[in-house]
C-alpha cells in the first residue's frame, strides 16, 4: 500500500452511504483537578474546570464514517428527556441526520458521565436501561432500516447490550442485506453474541470471544486462531476480526493474518473499537480487500487513541500516521 493508494481509498469513501444501527449514547466529560481528599469520606475532590459533551456508542461509529466523508444514516433509540435534546443538538452541530433517532419515553437516554483529573479517569456514572425494546419500537427500527436499504452500501450493527438489537432486528437486517449483497458488519457484546449468523464481518475483542465460547483465552496467536475456528463453526460468517489490545488484531477469512498494533502514544482507548468498525464498513462498501481494510482500520484506531475521550478519525491525521509508521 502506497501513500497514493491510501489517499485514493480515503477518497473513495466519500461516495459511500453507511447505515449504523445500534445503541446510541451521550458521553459527558467533566474535567478538573484533584488537590485534596474529602473530609466527609476518603474520596478525591475534583475541582471542575470545564465540561464537554460528545456522541458515544453507535453515534460515535456514525461520526467516524461521517468524518471520512460518507453519507451516514443512524438508527437507534433514546429516551424522551433532556439528554435526548442534548444529543439532537450534537447531531445538528456535527451534521448528522436526526430522522433515525426513535424516542421511547419508557427508558432514559443512555448517558455515561466520566470525571477526569489531569486527563486521568477518576470515576464514571451511567444512566441507562438494558431492557430490550418493545415490539412497537422494534418494528419502527425495522421499518426505518427497510426505508433506506436500497440506497446504502454497508450496514453496521453496533451492539452495547443496551436493549436495541433484539434477535428479531438482527435476523431481519442480516437477511435483508444479504439478499441485496450489502455487507453487514457487527461489533458485538456478549448478549446475542451468537445471533449474528452469516454476517459479513464480525469484530469481537478478546474477552468477548472468550466469554461467548466459554473458554480461557490467552492473547497468543495460537489461542486466538483456535478460538476463531470455534467461532466460525457457530457463526458461518465471512470474516472474523479480533481486536487484541496491545497485540493489534487478527483477521480470519479462511486463513489468518496478524496485524501488529501501531506504535502511537496512547492517551485513551475510548472509542477505538467504534473507529475500527466504522473504517471497516467504509472499506467493505468500497470493495477494499480485507487485509488492506483491516490495516487502515488498525492505524485509524491508533490515531484516535492519542486523544482523550471518544473522537472520530480524521483523514489528514490518518494519512500522516501512515507516512510516519507504514511508508
Amino acid at each position: 500500500m502506497t501513500l497514493r493508494s491510501i489517499e485514493t481509498i480515503l477518497n473513495s469513501f466519500r461516495s459511500k452511504r453507511i447505515a449504523v444501527i445500534g445503541d446510541i449514547m451521550l458521553d459527558k466529560y467533566i474535567f478538573g483537578h484533584v488537590s485534596r481528599i474529602s473530609p466527609e469520606y476518603p474520596v478525591p475532590v475534583v475541582d471542575v474546570t470545564h465540561e464537554d459533551h460528545r456522541l458515544g456508542g453507535a453515534a460515535n461509529v456514525a461520526l467516524n464514517t461521517l468524518s471520512l466523508g460518507a453519507e451516514t444514516i443512524l438508527i437507534g433509540v433514546t429516551g424522551a428527556d433532556s439528554n435526548r435534546e442534548m444529543l439532537l443538538e450534537l447531531f445538528r452541530n456535527r451534521g448528522l441526520a436526526t430522522g433515525g433517532l426513535i424516542s421511547d419515553a419508557s427508558r432514559p437516554t443512555t448517558c455515561k458521565t466520566r470525571i477526569l483529573s489531569q486527563n486521568h479517569h477518576i470515576t464514571r456514572v451511567d444512566f441507562e436501561s438494558k431492557k430490550e425494546v418493545d415490539s412497537v419500537i422494534e418494528q419502527r427500527v425495522i421499518d426505518s432500516f427497510d426505508a433506506v436499504i436500497d440506497v446504502i452500501d454497508a450496514v453496521v450493527l453496533e451492539d452495547y447490550n443496551k436493549g436495541l438489537l433484539s434477535p428479531e432486528i438482527i435476523r431481519h437486517v442480516i437477511a435483508a442485506a444479504r439478499e441485496r449483497h450489502i455487507p453487514v458488519l457487527v461489533d458485538p457484546k456478549l448478549q446475542n453474541f451468537l445471533t449474528y449468523r452469516e454476517c459479513s464481518i464480525f469484530k469481537p475483542n478478546l474477552s468477548e470471544m472468550a466469554a461467548s465460547l466459554g473458554i480461557v483465552l490467552h492473547n497468543t496467536d495460537d489461542d486466538v486462531e483456535n478460538a476463531c475456528r470455534l467461532l466460525q463453526d457457530k457463526l458461518k460468517t465471512e470474516t472474523i476480526i479480533v481486536t487484541r489490545s496491545e497485540k493489534g488484531m487478527t483477521v480470519f477469512d479462511g486463513s489468518f493474518t496478524h496485524i501488529a498494533a501501531t506504535s502511537l502514544e496512547v492517551s485513551d482507548v475510548s472509542g477505538a473499537g467504534d473507529t475500527v468498525i466504522g473504517v471497516l464498513a467504509l472499506g467493505a462498501a468500497a470493495g477494499i480487500d480485507i487485509i488492506t481494510n483491516a490495516t487502515i482500520a488498525n492505524l485509524a484506531a491508533g490515531t484516535v487513541c492519542q486523544e482523550v475521550g471518544a473522537v472520530p478519525v480524521r483523514a489528514e491525521k490518518l494519512v500522516r500516521a501512515y507516512q510516519e509508521l507504514l511508508q
